[in-house]
């Protein structure tokens, strides 16, 4: 199998990350499909999509006619069987719970085509911890797009031991294919590196302000302008949200026991009380509108 054999891809979950991938896949010429188990979700991706892709057209990035056609190459369903029955690759951008993954790819292993190759686009969790429950190991990867993808250049394609050496590259020319820069990694590693990196510092910068060191805001502004970092790490779980880098560490916790790899309080704080940042109007800061905190 090669790309040239990648005409359908379908993309499971439409929320923040899954929408963006599937339109990044349209854009790139594959017939795609978008699954949610909430038709309320894909109505509400499919509003954003249209909303993102007018402010293309009104940059002159795309042109209106060519828009067209790549809304005709993406279609919206609630039904698994319907998305994967046909799909040469399945991307997988659910909730960041290994036992919600486990589930789907055992589904996904029967649904799909077995040629088919299954990528998941989570943060944390290697691939190999999911493979298992399919009947082709061989044919799963990490597919670690990053948010929001219709920004963000940047794709860490993952082998396990027993990913293919022909899947790695099918993954890694997809990427070419729908203009984003893939990066493999013949390793796994909790986290990959982008995440150990950001992991790393949101972990010591929410230590120091649970320390009463500084004040979260003074840490963002200690990073943009001293660091020359484009957001501060309290910013930057707001704009990813703040439940994404919780449950990451929570699976993180589970498995290997270490206090020091479980969330801090003011996070799980945060995390009950539905507060998880740009998506909910309400993180580390407040937002009255779209690109406003205070």
């Amino acid at each position: 199998m090669n790309v040239n054999d990648v005409k359908k891809v379908a993309v499971i979950g439409a929320g923040s990350m899954g929408h963006q991938i599937a339109m990044l896949c349209a854009l790139g010429g594959f017939e795609t499909t978008l699954q949610d188990i909430q038709e309320s979700a894909l109505q509400k991706a499919k509003e954003s999509l249209q909303f993102q892709m007018n402010k293309w057209v009104n940059k002159g990035k795309i042109t209106q006619e060519n828009l067209d056609r790549v809304f005709e190459r993406l279609t919206v369903t609630t039904s698994l069987e319907e998305a994967t029955m046909t799909a040469d690759l399945v991307i997988e951008a659910v909730v960041e719970k290994l036992d919600v993954k486990l589930d789907l790819f055992e589904k996904l292993g029967r649904l799909a085509p077995p040629h088919a190759i299954l990528a998941t686009n989570s943060s944390t969790i290697v691939n190999s911890k999911i493979a298992a429950v399919t009947n082709r190991p061989d044919k799963v990867c990490n597919m670690h797009f990053f948010f929001p993808p219709l920004v963000m250049d940047c794709v860490e394609v993952v082998m396990s031991e027993q990913t293919s050496e022909e899947t790695a590259q099918v993954a890694m020319d997809v990427c070419e294919k729908i203009n984003r820069t893939a990066v493999l990694l013949r390793k796994e590693i909790w986290g990959f590196v982008a995440n150990r990196l950001l992991f790393a510092l949101n972990k010591e910068a929410v230590k120091l302000y649970e320390e009463g060191v500084c004040d979260y805001k003074d840490i963002d502004i200690i990073c943009k302008k001293a660091l020359n970092h484009p957001l501060g790490p309290f910013e930057l779980m707001d704009l990813s949200g703040i439940d994404v880098g919780y449950f990451a560490q929570q699976e993180q916790y589970n498995e290997t026991g270490d206090l020091n790899d479980k969330p801090a309080k003011c996070i799980e704080e945060k995390v009950n009380a539905g507060t998880l940042g740009r998506k909910t109007g309400k993180g580390w800061y407040d937002y009255e509108q779209v690109g406003s905190k205070k």
